[in-house]
């Protein structure tokens, strides 16, 4: 219903662009069950190719990312959530705007309330600022555990780190990311999360 929503949804001027809407993608239900992975990955927005395609992260980041999330066990096939801030692309794959995150924030809400993560990897200093509602950036924030509270008031670990797209613009950041995704898979292993 959350994405039947989605599809329709006007409530920006995003709508008027888009190609597809782009909910969020991760494992499909098997014989009519679904069971919510316990790992949500957020990132800001979709780009070019997700509005192409209507699914996230699809593009060269998009290659990044599945190849950082294998790296420590996870998949969006099998244990993770993947969804961004904005469900629709900005024009020129700008950063969305507070205005547009604000209006799309009820569907990432409910997202986060039906799936019910048990931790959260944020993706990038938009992401970053708009769920933990910082002014700070992902260099400062980045690889330190948060909590973040959901709706219903229930809190959940939340670590952050570099978007892909930067990684592909600057390879300084692999390693500080790296670090990010070592930490996240030790809070992993502690919280006993897979």
């Amino acid at each position: 219903e959350i994405k039947e929503d989605v599809a329709v949804c006007k409530l920006c001027s995003l709508c008027k662009n888009r190609t597809n809407t782009v909910f969020g993608d991760g494992p499909k239900n098997i014989d009519g069950k679904f069971s919510p992975p316990p790992i949500l990955v957020i990132g800001e927005a979709p780009g070019a190719d997700e509005d192409a395609q209507g699914l996230p992260f699809v593009g060269a980041s998009g290659k990044l990312l599945d190849k950082m999330l294998m790296a420590i066990g996870l998949s969006r096939t099998t244990n993770c959530f993947i969804a961004n801030m904005v469900k629709c692309r900005p024009t020129n794959n700008r950063n969305p705007q507070s205005s547009e995150i604000e209006c799309c924030s009820h569907f990432l809400s409910e997202q986060i309330r039906l799936l019910r993560p048990k931790m959260i990897l944020i993706l990038g200093t938009v992401a970053l600022k708009a769920m933990l509602k910082t002014s700070e950036g992902i260099s400062h924030l980045h690889g330190k555990l948060f909590q973040y509270s959901s709706a219903d008031g229930s809190l959940i670990p939340t670590i952050a780190t570099y978007h892909p797209s930067a990684l592909l613009r600057d390879e300084n950041l692999k390693r500080p990311a790296w670090d990010d995704l070592k930490f996240f898979r030790a809070k992993m292993a502690e919280l006993d999360v897979l």
